[in-house]
C-alpha cells in the first residue's frame, strides 16, 4: 500500500503547534501532529490551568500588535467552541517607576491607546486590600487583559484541528528527520511518516531535533516552579482580585487570582535551574528555594495569603535575549520554526499557530516578524 504523503507534518502538539494544527487543516492541508506526550500534558510550559495575557507589554512596545492579534484569535476561538477561555480579571503590574518594566507598559499604552490605570503605591493598597506595597513602588493596571485557561485552550484547538481532518499521535517521539528533493521524511520508534513541510514546535526538544537540519540554536530549558496557597477569599478571589506580575528587588513574580476557590498562585518568572528534559526533573519542594521564595514574596506583597497547598514545576525554554524564534529554516523554505518562548509565550498562541501556517502555505505573515529572526543569532 503507498504510503500518505501530508502536506504538513508538525512536531509539537502544545499550545503553538496545536494552534499551527487547525489553521492549516482549517485550510484545507493534510496535515498531521506528531507529540512525545498527549497534549494538553504536563512535560512542557503550558499546563496547570492558567496563564495571563496582557497588551501594555513590559518586555516592549513591539509585542503589542501580537497580543492584540492573539486576544482576537481567543475571542473567535470562544465562538467557535462556546467555551470560556478567557477571564477578563484585569492584570496589575507593579514596579519601581522608574523601571525599564513599568517604563515599556506606559509607553506601550500611549503608543496603542490601550486603558491603563497609573497608581500610587496608597492607591494600590487602597483598591486591593490584599496588597500591600511601599511607596518605592507604582502600579499600572490594564483592565481589559486578564487570564487564559490555558489547558482548556489546547484543548479546544484540538478538537477543532480533527474536527477539519488533522491527525494526531500521540506518546509517538520523533527520532529522526531527513530531508531529501524538498520531501520531509520522519521517523518515531515504529513508523515512517513523509510530508511536502514541517513545523517543529517541540519546546525544551527543539534544540535536539533542528539540530538534525544543521541548525544550532542557543536554546536553553530552564526547570520552574509555581504554587497555590490558601488565601482569604474575600480578598483573592477573581471577581475582585486581578493577575498580576511584581517587578522587585528579589525578582520577577507573576500570579492569579483564586478562581473558583483553587487558591492563590504564584510564580517566580527569572531564575531557575538548567536541565536536560530528558532527565528526571526535581518536583516542587524537592529543592529547599522553592516554597521559601515565594513565601518571601507573599509575606512582602500580600499578608493576608496563608499556607502552601500545592506546588508544580514547568520548562522554560530560553532565547539569550528573552525574545521568541518564529521563522523559516535558512536553508529549508518548506520548514517552520517556533521555539524559545522563553517563560512569556503562552499568550501569543493563537496568533504563533496562525503565523506557523502563514509561513508553510505563504512563506511569509501578515505580520511583523522580524523580531523572532533566526538570523539575529548569526
Amino acid at each position: 500500500m503507498e504510503q500518505k504523503i501530508y502536506d504538513v507534518i508538525v512536531i509539537g502538539a502544545g499550545s503553538m503547534g496545536m494552534a499551527a494544527g487547525y489553521f492549516l487543516a482549517k485550510s484545507g492541508k493534510s496535515t498531521l501532529l506528531l507529540d512525545s506526550f498527549n497534549p494538553p500534558h504536563n512535560k512542557g510550559s503550558h499546563h496547570e490551568d492558567t496563564r495571563i495575557i496582557r497588551y501594555a507589554y513590559g518586555e516592549g512596545a513591539e509585542y503589542v500588535p501580537f497580543a492584540l492579534k492573539a486576544q482576537e484569535l481567543w475571542n473567535d476561538l470562544e465562538k467557535a467552541t462556546g467555551k470560556q477561555l478567557f477571564l477578563q480579571t484585569g492584570v496589575l503590574n507593579v514596579g519601581p517607576e522608574q523601571s525599564d518594566f513599568i517604563q515599556n507598559i506606559i509607553s506601550s499604552s500611549e503608543t496603542y491607546s490601550l486603558p491603563l490605570d497609573v497608581l500610587y503605591s496608597r492607591e494600590v493598597n487602597s483598591r486591593w486590600p490584599g496588597i500591600s506595597l511601599s511607596n518605592e513602588y507604582i502600579g499600572c493596571f490594564e483592565p481589559t487583559s486578564g487570564v487564559l485557561k490555558c489547558e482548556e485552550c489546547i484543548e479546544a484547538y484540538r478538537v477543532l484541528a480533527i474536527k477539519h481532518g488533522a491527525e494526531i499521535l500521540t506518546n509517538s517521539r520523533v527520532k529522526e528527520i531527513n530531508i531529501h528533493d524538498n520531501r520531509v521524511t520522519i521517523k518515531t520508534d515504529d513508523q515512517t511518516f513523509q510530508s511536502e513541510s514541517l513545523i517543529v514546535s517541540a519546546g525544551a526538544w527543539s534544540k535536539e531535533l533542528l539540530s538534525q537540519l544543521d541548525l544550532n540554536l542557543p536554546l536553553e530549558p530552564v526547570r520552574k516552579t509555581f504554587a497555590w496557597f490558601d488565601a482569604a477569599e474575600k480578598l483573592y478571589n477573581h471577581k475582585d482580585f486581578p493577575a498580576f506580575a511584581f517587578e522587585t528587588i528579589q525578582g520577577l513574580y507573576y500570579g492569579f487570582p483564586s478562581i473558583d476557590g483553587s487558591g492563590l498562585k504564584v510564580g517566580r518568572h527569572d531564575g531557575g535551574e538548567k536541565i536536560n528534559p530528558d532527565n528526571q526533573i526535581p518536583g516542587f519542594g524537592e529543592l529547599p528555594e522553592d516554597e521559601a521564595d515565594l513565601i518571601q514574596f507573599l509575606n512582602a506583597f500580600m499578608p493576608h495569603s496563608q499556607q502552601l497547598k500545592y506546588g508544580k514545576t514547568c520548562i522554560y525554554t530560553l532565547t539569550p535575549d528573552e525574545n521568541f524564534i518564529i521563522d523559516l529554516h535558512p536553508k529549508y523554505s518548506n520548514i517552520a520554526i517556533a521555539s524559545g518562548f522563553s517563560g512569556h509565550g503562552f499568550k501569543f498562541s493563537s496568533a504563533v499557530g496562525k503565523n506557523l501556517a502563514e509561513l508553510i502555505i505563504l512563506g511569509k505573515t501578515e505580520q511583523d516578524i522580524s523580531l523572532f529572526s533566526i538570523n539575529r543569532f548569526n
